[in-house]
Parts: structure tokens; C-alpha cells; sequence
């Protein structure tokens, strides 16, 4: 190596070559930073980033734990769901049961109240056809005497006429039911 003279400019490679005392007094210092970095600072890179590498993996845990609990929970609202759904259809076709029991209940209410009304119905007509009959066998009694006394110009015996008149009714009443029975 050639040295320029002090004062002199280096010349050619020697521009990249520096003297030997700024390497030494380079490589002193960069033994010295090198041995604190290497006993204050190094040790506590590794401190953080041994925290930080646990707090990431406790994170990961965490989220492993947090995603098994959520798929549980998913399954268990599945499981929920189904319940549900099939309570529903159960409910569903008990009510269509009951509805049907309702129709025919009240259907065979209905007919139960439609046969009690036409047995009224009947059992009206049969007292007003009676009450008609008893009627009409006092007037044509009443006016059968009135004729016969008539025809005859005498007043008669009140009892003996009521008795044939009941007699001649008696008898047209058994021919009209013969003739309504044929």
C-alpha cells in the first residue's frame, strides 16, 4: 500500500483505502457497541419478542377456544332449530286434529239441535191438528143440532145429541184413518 504523504491527496485506489488508525479505532467501537448491544439491548429484543410471540400464541389459543365455542353454539342453535321445527309441525297437526274434532262436534251438535226442533216442529202440528179436531167436532156438533132441530122444528135432548154426534165423528175418524193408512 502506498501512502500518501501528509498533505498529499491519495491518488487511484487509495481513495477507498483509509489509514490504519481510523480501522483500528472503527473496529474498537464496533466492539464496544457490539458488546452493549449484545448484553443491554439484545437481551431485551428477545424479552419482547419472546412476550410478543407468547401474546400471539395466547391470542391463537384464544381464538382456537372462541371458534370451538362458536361452532358448539352453532350446532346447539342447529340442534335448536330442528326442535323447534318439529314442535311446530307437532303443534300444526294437533291443531288440525282438534279443528277436525271441533267440525264434527258441531256438526253432530247442529243435527242433534235440527232433530230437536223438527220433534217441536211435530209435536205442534200433532197438538194444533188436535186442538183443530176437537174443535171442529164441537161445531159440526153444534151445527148438526141446529139443522136437526131444523128439520125436525123441536128442540132436542142436549146429551143424547152430543153422544150421537161424538158417535158419527168417532166413526168418520176410523174411516178417514183407514183410508190414510191404504
Amino acid at each position: 500500500m502506498v501512502h500518501a504523504a501528509e498533505g498529499d491527496v491519495p491518488e487511484g485506489i487509495d481513495i477507498f483505502i483509509p489509514p490504519w488508525y481510523d480501522i483500528f479505532w472503527s473496529a474498537v467501537m464496533f466492539i464496544a457497541l457490539f458488546g452493549i448491544f449484545w448484553k443491554y439491548v439484545l437481551p431485551r429484543m428477545k424479552t419482547a419478542l419472546e412476550a410478543r410471540s407468547e401474546g400471539i400464541e395466547k391470542k391463537l389459543e384464544q381464538a382456537e377456544v372462541e371458534r370451538n365455542e362458536a361452532r358448539a353454539l352453532l350446532e346447539q342453535y342447529r340442534e335448536q332449530l330442528a326442535e323447534a321445527r318439529s314442535e311446530a309441525a307437532r303443534i300444526r297437526a294437533d291443531a288440525q286434529a282438534e279443528r277436525e274434532s271441533i267440525v264434527t262436534e258441531a256438526r253432530s251438535e247442529a243435527q242433534e239441535a235440527a232433530a230437536a226442533v223438527n220433534e217441536r216442529a211435530e209435536m205442534q202440528l200433532t197438538a194444533e191438528a188436535e186442538r183443530v179436531r176437537t174443535a171442529l167436532s164441537g161445531d159440526i156438533g153444534r151445527l148438526a143440532t141446529e139443522l136437526a132441530e131444523k128439520i125436525v122444528g123441536e128442540t132436542l135432548d142436549r146429551e143424547r145429541v152430543s153422544a150421537t154426534v161424538d158417535r158419527f165423528i168417532d166413526e168418520l175418524e176410523a174411516a178417514g184413518g183407514g183410508q190414510e193408512q191404504r
